[in-house]
């Protein structure tokens, strides 16, 4: 009995769970290939009996679920193209999920991950990467993280890194790039390499310069480069209330080089952190 006098009950909701079940069912009866599991109470794979046995799924939804660990045996769906996990309680990933063979899209968003399997890069052919709100940092990605060269969008939005690595610049195709909402204290120059960027997210970090490289980047009527919530020195800030496109020419001039130069030597104080992170939802265990 509740402090409020009501009969509370301690036999578990299964509405929810039985609905996967269905859902489950369906999809087997009619060989549907796309599979939404989205908010179904899932705290297990246990729960979703023969689903890794569904050779023929090409994309499944298991947002917004309860889900703790992804077994290796999810590897076994060679078909799969679009897997979605965001929003679930996922600490840890397995070796095998960089060896799917056809998966184009992944979504890892709203999650515990404090690190990444050792080998992730490896994916063949993905295009979308998604693991914003998790607790990676600099020091937990894998060492051939920068090896997907396939990638076309990257979120790394509200994590934990200080500096990105020079090896970015192995990601040739990518268009989209979010740093936002983490600790970010200096760039690389190598981001200007990344040609097809049609998108640069930097907004609330702890930057206080820009490389001059980064204003290789073309800056088009479908550009998006944000970069507000930071401690830029006041020339760069200067430019910026100007507008994004005049931030670029001025990084491309022998003006800003100088500049450059000078800050290299007497480097402006890093900012303190933005936000204290230890009540994120992704740290509690």
């Amino acid at each position: 009995m509740s402090a409020e006098g009501q009969v509370v009950s301690c036999i578990p909701n299964t509405s929810k769970m039985s609905k996967a079940k269905k859902v489950l069912e369906e999809a087997r009866e009619i060989q549907n290939p796309e599979l939404d599991l989205a908010d179904k109470g899932i705290a297990s794979f246990e729960e979703l009996p023969g689903l890794l046995n569904m050779m023929n799924i090409t994309r499944l939804t298991l947002s917004h679920n309860k889900i703790k660990v992804v077994p290796p045996a999810l590897a076994n769906l060679t078909n799969l193209e679009i897997l979605n996990l965001a929003n679930n309680n996922i600490e840890e990933l397995p070796l095998s999920l960089s060896s799917m063979p056809k998966l184009r899209i992944l979504n890892l968003s709203i999650n515990r991950l404090y690190s990444l399997p050792r080998g992730f890069g490896a994916f063949p052919i993905l295009e979308v990467l998604d693991l914003t709100y998790n607790n990676l940092n600099e020091k937990t990605l894998s060492g051939n993280f920068f090896q997907l060269e396939t990638l076309r969008a990257l979120y790394l939005g509200d994590n934990d890194f200080e500096y990105i690595s020079d090896e970015i610049k192995n990601l040739k195709n990518l268009q989209i790039l979010v740093l936002r909402e983490n600790d970010i204290i200096e760039l690389p120059k190598e981001i200007g390499e990344l040609v097809r960027l049609r998108e640069l997210h930097l907004q609330g970090n702890r930057l206080t310069l820009l490389p001059p490289e980064i204003g290789n980047l073309e800056v088009t009527n479908k550009s998006v480069f944000k970069f507000e919530g930071n401690d830029w020195v006041t020339p760069i800030a200067d430019q910026l209330q100007l507008g994004v496109s005049h931030l670029m020419d001025f990084l491309k001039s022998e003006t800003y080089r100088i500049l450059y130069g000078r800050y290299q030597q007497n480097k402006p104080q890093v900012p303190p952190p933005c936000i204290d992170k230890a009540k994120k939802a992704s740290r509690i265990r």
